[in-house]
């Protein structure tokens, strides 16, 4: 059973480490997660782990600025891919943004990574441009995405 919930300090080993495990994450220092969920943050964040079997499986991040929420980062640890987590984070994600008055999400997703970009149009989420080499090791474009919530 998943259960989705606000990510708290004691989750940010785990964090750390499902984002270090997967090649195509952002690798945040642990600082930038433990702002993430500090009350009160400027920009206002969303902070989100999903738990499987009382241990953390994937989490998701996104930022809220003036009206405009940015999934910053949403992954899933390997064995757990392919069985809905990221569609359930995601999903919780945007119904928290739109309680915070977010109007829309954005996102951006390397061009090569087909099943986020997969999961993200299956979501609603429709190609608005592309960042050209904006990735690098290895270079890749970068697939601007977004929708109204």
């Amino acid at each position: 059973m998943v259960h989705l919930r606000a990510m708290k300090e004691e989750d940010l080993a785990a964090v750390l480490a499902i984002a270090d495990s997967l090649a195509s994450a952002p690798h945040w220092a642990i600082e930038a997660y433990t702002k993430a969920i500090e009350p009160g943050s400027v920009p206002q964040r969303i902070a989100l782990v999903a738990e499987v079997d009382g241990g953390v499986a994937g989490f998701a991040v996104a930022q809220i600025v003036q009206g405009t929420a940015e999934l910053e980062t949403i992954c899933v640890e390997g064995l757990a891919q392919g069985k809905g987590l990221g569609r359930e984070l995601l999903g919780e994600l945007m119904i928290a943004a739109k309680a915070r008055d977010a109007e829309e999400m954005t996102l951006e997703v390397r061009a090569s990574n087909e099943r986020a970009v997969a999961l993200y149009k299956g979501m609603g989420f429709r190609e608005r441009g592309r960042r050209r080499k904006y990735y690098q090791h290895p270079v890749d474009d970068a697939v601007v995405m977004g929708m109204e919530l």
